[in-house]
């Protein structure tokens, strides 16, 4: 016979903060993630204003799409997988766009998720970013354009 022991009302109200554990880029083998310089996880109040970073970082990948800005002016601010990305669909977007709406997610702290309708022509697409806060800046660790 087995007894069910009700739970105790103290380990439901216990809240556990989830944290970020920040994402090793994919184009780097494990040789090079070592615990000692891996990138640290940074509170809020320690990165740059989001709304106005992310606004500047969506600029600036529309630039490179349409050839007015060199793709290495934004390696600091990216993993070398979404570096690779900006560049393949890099022609895809050679048409002058314009960026309706942001929105903001934030499943956790020092993670966001953007999503950025842009009007493309008489279409309407959708360029989907991930931001980490890792080393006191905001990382884009990943980048979709549906």
């Amino acid at each position: 016979m087995t007894i069910i022991q009700p739970i105790k009302s103290e380990t439901v109200s216990k809240q556990t903060k989830l944290y970020l554990v920040p994402s090793v880029d994919k184009e780097f083998g494990p040789e090079w993630f070592h615990p000692k310089f891996s990138p640290m996880p940074s509170a809020l109040s320690d990165l740059p204003e989001l709304h106005q970073w992310s606004e500047s970082f969506v600029i600036k990948v529309l630039e490179v799409w349409s050839g007015r800005r060199a793709l290495s002016q934004l390696s600091r601010n990216c993993h070398r997988s979404v570096l690779k990305k900006i560049n393949e669909q890099m022609c895809s977007l050679t048409q002058r766009c314009q960026i309706r709406k942001f929105y903001f997610h934030q499943p956790i702290e020092g993670v966001v998720e953007v999503t950025v309708t842009l009007r493309v022509i008489d279409r309407v697409r959708s360029l989907i970013l991930r931001f980490e806060g890792v080393d006191k800046r905001w990382i884009c660790t990943e980048l979709t354009l549906l």
